[in-house]
């Protein structure tokens, strides 16, 4: 009988307090990591054994920082029981940023530093960079971020720990929609259909949606359906790899007609059976099954 893979990927996420951990931790979730965020330090190694026992994902991201404020006192010894665990691959992701930085991001944001809450934020800058000077040295990625922006950031945390067996860290969304209902908030592309011979004028079709092959037929067999097709390919196809190096993690393509039944419902499957080829896709319809009556299905 074999036993299961009960080999841990860890990545614990630390460094200088506006240094950018949120963003890593966004990040590390966006490549498919279970990700906890100001985790004390004591509760990492029975966390472990919790995900030892279960059949989760065994790709976790911690972020452990100065917010616990046993961190010192705890953290050595953490490190030195996880580095003796055979089951357990770990790497400690520093980010850094030099101190005018990090007074400008405190300064932006109006909060106080968790070392300096009696001082001025430079201060608790200083002593938490003379604390973190150890374990800085025992990290394996040091990533200074005083010129990075967050989706720079997001690109070099996705460079060094998506690897090749990780889900793509890049996934696209089609939808089609219903003008009559609203444009979907979080469309990136928007498509219109309207223009197309509307099938709910064909008694026949009209209860049904572009899924039904009658349908998808009738909307396909028009010379401008497949002109337009072609010409949508070729589109977004060309501008998805651009999209997945600037660090976007969800790219949502709305095609949308009148009711979002028939006509947007047959493209958006086709184009997402085509994008499928060589992404991860997603389809959904909005609004298929919503047959509220319109005074205007042109």
């Amino acid at each position: 009988m074999q036993m299961p893979d009960t080999h841990i990927n860890l990545v614990i996420v630390t460094g200088m307090s506006g240094a950018g951990k949120t963003v890593a931790i966004q990040s590390f979730e966006d490549l498919g990591y279970f990700t906890i965020d100001n985790m004390p330090p004591a509760l990492v190694p029975k966390f472990l054994e919790l995900i030892e026992q279960t059949n989760e994902d065994r790709r976790v991201a911690l972020v452990v920082d100065m917010r616990s404020r046993l961190f010192f006192k705890e953290i050595t010894s953490v490190l030195d029981s996880i580095e003796t665990n055979e089951h357990i691959d770990c790497r400690i992701l520093f980010l850094d940023a030099t101190d005018g930085e990090l007074v400008s991001r405190y300064k932006e944001t109006r909060r106080s530093h968790p070392l300096a809450s009696d001082g001025r934020v430079l201060d608790g800058i200083r002593l938490e960079r003379e604390l973190l000077s150890p374990l800085k040295s025992m990290s394996q990625n040091v990533v200074n971020t005083t010129e990075l922006t967050p989706r720079q950031l997001r690109k070099v945390i996705s460079d060094q720990f998506a690897g090749d067996s990780n889900q793509a860290a890049f996934r696209i969304e089609v939808m089609s929609f219903g003008f009559k209902y609203g444009l979907p908030l979080d469309a990136d592309l928007v498509f219109d259909v309207r223009f197309l011979p509307n099938p709910y004028y064909q008694v026949s079709l009209r209860e049904k949606t572009g899924l039904d092959q009658e349908v998808y037929d009738y909307v396909m067999a028009h010379p401008e359906s497949e002109e337009f097709y072609k010409h949508l390919l070729n589109l977004i196809a060309p501008i998805l790899p651009a999209y997945q190096k600037e660090g976007k993690s969800v790219l949502t393509v709305a095609i949308g007609c009148t009711g979002g039944q028939h006509r947007s419902v047959a493209f958006a499957h086709r184009l997402a059976e085509s994008l499928a080829k060589d992404w991860s896709v997603n389809e959904s319809h909005r609004d298929q099954n919503r047959r509220k009556e319109t005074v205007n299905r042109s």
